[in-house]
């Protein structure tokens, strides 16, 4: 098995014929030029991994060709060889792309070595490529699970704003999907090759998250032995994304909305300011507006950090999607075995609040997934609380049948009540059913529905 193709370039007959014989005797495929213009015709006709090139030669000379080849070829490496080196000409070389550069007279293994460590490289440099292909494409939007008119809604609006590198600010409850969406909005994003950089602040000791932000010097604190770089500076060139952005105290907003308006950082213990080029997303599940007017959330880094907002709906309002996130939960957990799921657990499923959203439905998945007795899940092998009937629902006692029931009619059944016993009046009628306004109009154009005259 040939190991790597080589094109060997070199008007000394002599060393083309011992280093070809050398490096086929450690599996790789040599094929040798004496001259510059011969070797591009063989270039350009097949994909070597390697160019090794004497530097001074009659007519084309190899710097000539390392310029050629990596302007065809960016990948291909390239090893200088000759008999006359200096400092000057070795910086120039690298400067030029050369991967290394051999003195002659060389010893026989002194160039395998570096043909090794060369392909080693690539090697790598071809894994990284894929492993972030993969992240890539695992992370688009369009691999968000999703059809209901909601969740495609912020999708869409999701695509629009990928492009751009305006601050977005994703409001939703815990579970629905957050950090997902962020993963997807930077992927969609030209910063898709840049660092995403995700930072929970919630998470994060009090003392120790402005120094998570922005770094520190050596010596700024007890404990401080070297500089240190902040989550801003890691992801400068990209995105960051600040989940639980609600939790910051009133100090470090305002230091964040400096870094925004500013875009630069100060680490803890310098006194010089670092620019950086960073994209911010942020989230929370908590009501930021009301945080605003209660004076827990600074009214100013609010602006600047929802320039655009993304409002992820709750599982409850997206019920259509849960035989669709059912499914998918299944085939991640269940491995290769063809598991399936009986219409009566699916019809509990389906009724359920969760609270916990997608996140809660995931780990009841994963949990059934496990503990089944059968290929074929049923209602029995579901979590108690997902078969209580008869018990409390949102306030009422509701005698739910064997067979279950139809939650989009029961849905659309309370809308009309709550439009009716507050005289079609949308804001009292939302507020009756404990959900925002916006929410309540789209349920309303989802059952064509039309306001109630009073």
């Amino acid at each position: 098995m040939v190991r790597a193709n080589i094109l060997l370039i070199d008007d000394d007959d002599s060393l083309r014929k011992v280093v070809g014989y050398n490096l086929g005797k450690h599996g790789f495929r040599v094929v040798d030029k004496p001259d510059g213009e011969s070797a591009m015709e063989a270039f350009n006709a097949e994909i070597f991994e390697i160019v090794i090139t004497d530097i001074n030669m009659p007519g084309i000379t190899g710097m000539e060709i390392l310029s050629k080849v990596k302007e065809i070829r960016p990948e291909t490496e390239v090893i200088l060889i000759t008999a006359y080196a200096t400092v000057e000409s070795a910086i120039d070389a690298m400067k030029k792309g050369a991967f290394d550069y051999v003195t002659k007279p060389f010893d026989r293994e002194e160039l395998t070595i570096v043909i090794e460590r060369a392909l080693k490289i690539k090697a790598l440099e071809r894994e990284n490529r894929s492993l972030k292909d993969s992240l890539r494409n695992k992370n688009q939007l369009d691999n968000i699970l999703g059809k209901s008119p909601a969740m495609q809604k912020v999708l869409s609006m999701a695509r629009k704003v990928a492009s751009s590198d305006a601050n977005i600010l994703i409001l939703g409850e815990s579970g629905t999907g957050k950090e997902v969406l962020a993963k997807g909005i930077h992927f969609e994003s030209e910063r898709r090759n840049g660092p995403l950089i995700i930072l929970n602040c919630a998470a994060i000791p009090e003392t120790l998250i402005e120094s998570e932000l922005f770094g520190y010097k050596k010596g700024a604190f007890t404990g401080a032995v070297a500089d240190r770089a902040g989550k801003f500076e890691a992801a400068n060139g990209g995105t960051i994304f600040l989940d639980e952005i609600g939790e910051l105290k009133p100090e470090l907003q305002a230091k964040l909305l400096r870094v925004l308006q500013e875009r630069e950082i100060e680490p803890l213990g310098d006194t010089k300011s670092r620019a950086i080029d960073v994209r911010v997303i942020a989230a929370t599940n908590v009501d930021i507006t009301e945080a605003v007017k209660q004076k827990n959330f600074r009214q100013d880094l609010y602006y600047r950090l929802s320039v655009i907002t993304l409002s992820l709906p709750t599982l409850a309002e997206r019920r259509e999607d849960i035989p669709i996130l059912v499914n998918h939960f299944l085939k991640k957990y269940s491995k290769d075995e063809k598991i399936k799921i009986d219409n009566e657990a699916m019809s509990f499923i389906k009724a359920y609040s969760w609270p916990g959203n997608v996140r809660e439905l995931e780990n009841v998945i994963e949990h059934v997934t496990i503990l089944r007795e059968s290929p074929l899940i049923t209602a029995r092998d579901l979590p108690d609380v997902l078969k209580q009937q008869g018990e409390a629902f949102g306030g009422m006692r509701l005698d739910i049948p064997p067979e279950g029931i139809d939650i989009e009619a029961l849905e659309k059944d309370l809308v009309i009540h709550a439009l009716k016993v507050n005289s079609g009046n949308q804001t009292r009628a939302a507020k009756f059913l404990h959900m925002s306004r916006p929410t309540l109009i789209y349920r309303m154009e989802k059952y064509g529905l039309k306001p109630v005259d009073s």
